[in-house]
């Protein structure tokens, strides 16, 4: 079965309910949808942030992070909808990232999705993403890519075996 959460930033709370980066860390700014499969956020490239070019612009490698902090988002708000918490996870990687423009503009609103294409009972998991820049009635697909993460039952531990190897 499918049910579709819709919210805001109000009738949510804010971003930082939702996901444990914080501060320059954080670049997501909400989510707008999430079904059991689906997560829809967004973001906003601030002229001013640390990551930004001369002109203001977020380099499109940045996209990449987007695309995690999207997939971060819907799995803390299904183990939010379960009554629990999700477990910290690791982006393994991606076979190939694809940016449609060189930089992600200055001021614009990005809207990430991200779609779950595998779950596996081990923690490996695999979504379809994309970032689109909606402007003047018009979407724009900026970057997409298929990423492949991983939530480990043991975080710790995989964290420490990670540096022993």
């Amino acid at each position: 079965m499918t049910v579709t959460i819709s919210m805001n930033n109000d009738s949510f709370g804010s971003i930082e309910t939702i996901l444990p980066h914080r501060g320059t860390m954080l670049l997501l700014d909400g989510v707008s949808a999430c079904t059991d499969e689906t997560v829809t956020a967004y973001a906003s490239v601030h002229a001013d942030a640390w990551y930004t070019d001369e002109d203001g612009a977020m380099p499109a490698w940045f996209g990449i992070e987007l695309m995690a902090q999207a997939i971060a988002a819907h799995v803390a708000l299904l183990a939010m909808r379960a009554g629990g918490r999700a477990r910290p996870g690791v982006l393994l990687g991606s076979r190939r990232y694809e940016a449609h423009v060189p930089v992600f503009a200055r001021d614009a609103r990005l809207r990430i999705e991200a779609k779950e294409l595998l779950r596996g009972e081990e923690g490996h998991g695999a979504y379809e993403c994309s970032i689109h820049h909606d402007q003047n009635h018009c979407s724009v697909c900026c970057a997409e890519a298929v990423i492949k993460v991983y939530q480990p039952a043991d975080f710790q531990s995989f964290i420490v075996g990670s540096f022993g190897s």
